[in-house]
């Protein structure tokens, strides 16, 4: 099989992880692995892999990027793929104005995968126009049929996310080293209990609810509660941190709550976690950062809403918490914190394995199904 995979970019995230992770999966199988992005800082992890990378910028959402869908097609003709499969909006919109005019009988099957609950609009429409239609969550398969009436049904397929136990092993303990040099790096975390939010510094995240926590929990006398916050600000939220430090202040929890900026070892800090949380703002499609920690067995509790209340129906249900419900979250929290061994079920459902083998199915079934 030859397969194009279309993304915006390869720079980080979710999304391009998935990505990588097929790619991986079809050169494994032996397989021809092709992406096609703006480029980014994968992409040299893509090659090593074995996959091929093409460089397109088809990830402006501007009217310009239509010039790329004439020269796409001939290109699609030319490169005779089994399998065209598109991420993201505005690739997808490009891939389809190309493949649409090409012959039925002999152009690639198209796969789109929806990743996220966008706003409901005709651009965003346009995930649904796979001949199979993958949804990474049971809630993004019911956020296209709740919206878009013109989906058929039949065609969307639900293949979840997964993670690789070998990465995310069950029980898993960071080495003397890095606990050596992480007590050395935040000495205010010695022999404290830590609530971790991990994820990128934006409103979506909603750390206000870990601030207010932590105010919480202090105020009723628990006082070996430290909060990391992981993840790096990128330029547009840079006003966003500075509001948050201004708040951590004003309540005098400068020492209480730590900014430990991005990092590469998360599952060392999942493992030195009391407590993981997931308090986005808005239901988001899958949560990685909740099936990472529950991977490992540390207790992770989030929003009962999303891809987030779907993994934790099934591996915590003891870590779900009424949306935005700030004293809900601190309940929880509190009970969690005060349980000495929280029972968590060990992770067989969302497997990276599961997903590569029923996404690989996907397209052969899709290749042996006749117009």
């Amino acid at each position: 099989m030859k397969v194009i995979q279309f993304v915006p970019s390869l720079e980080s995230g979710g999304v391009e992880r998935g990505t990588l992770e097929i790619a991986q999966a079809l050169v494994n199988a032996g397989h021809e692995s092709h992406v096609i992005s703006n480029g980014g800082r994968l992409v040299d992890q893509l090659i090593a892999q074995g996959s091929q990378h093409h460089i397109l910028p088809l990830h402006k959402k501007s009217p310009m990027t239509l010039r790329h869908v004439r020269p796409l097609r001939n290109w699609l003709a030319e490169s005779k793929a089994d399998i065209i499969h598109v991420r993201s909006r505005m690739p997808a919109w490009i891939v389809w104005l190309a493949w649409r005019k090409m012959d039925p009988a002999t152009r690639p099957k198209l796969v789109t995968t929806l990743h996220g609950l966008h706003s409901v609009n005709r651009y965003s429409e346009i995930m649904g126009c796979g001949e199979t239609v993958i949804t990474v969550s049971n809630i993004a398969k019911k956020y296209l049929l709740d919206n878009y009436p013109r989906i058929d049904a039949t065609k969307i397929k639900v293949i979840h996310r997964g993670t690789d136990p070998e990465e995310f092993p069950r029980g898993y303990q960071p080495s003397s080293q890095w606990l050596e040099d992480w007590a050395k790096q935040w000495p205010n975390l010695k022999d404290q209990r830590i609530i971790c939010l991990p994820g990128r510094l934006s409103r979506l995240k909603g750390h206000d609810h870990l601030i207010n926590l932590i105010q919480r929990l202090k105020a009723s006398g628990v006082h070996d509660v430290k909060g990391i916050i992981v993840g790096g600000a990128d330029a547009d939220h840079g006003a966003y941190l500075t509001a948050l430090k201004t708040d951590i202040a004003s309540k005098s929890l400068q020492n209480d709550i730590t900014f430990i900026g991005h990092r590469s070892d998360i599952r060392d800090i999942y493992a030195v976690s009391a407590v993981v949380l997931a308090v986005s703002t808005k239901a988001e499609s899958f949560g990685r950062t909740v099936l990472e920690p529950l991977s490992i067995g540390t207790p992770t509790i989030g929003f009962d809403i999303g891809g987030v209340g779907e993994i934790l129906s099934v591996l915590f249900p003891q870590g779900r918490v009424r949306a935005q419900d700030g004293e809900h979250l601190f309940q929880v929290c509190t009970q969690v914190l005060d349980s000495d061994r929280p029972k968590i079920k060990e992770n067989s459902e969302f497997l990276l394995e599961n997903m590569c083998q029923q996404t690989l199915s996907t397209y052969t079934e899709l290749m042996q199904h006749d117009d």
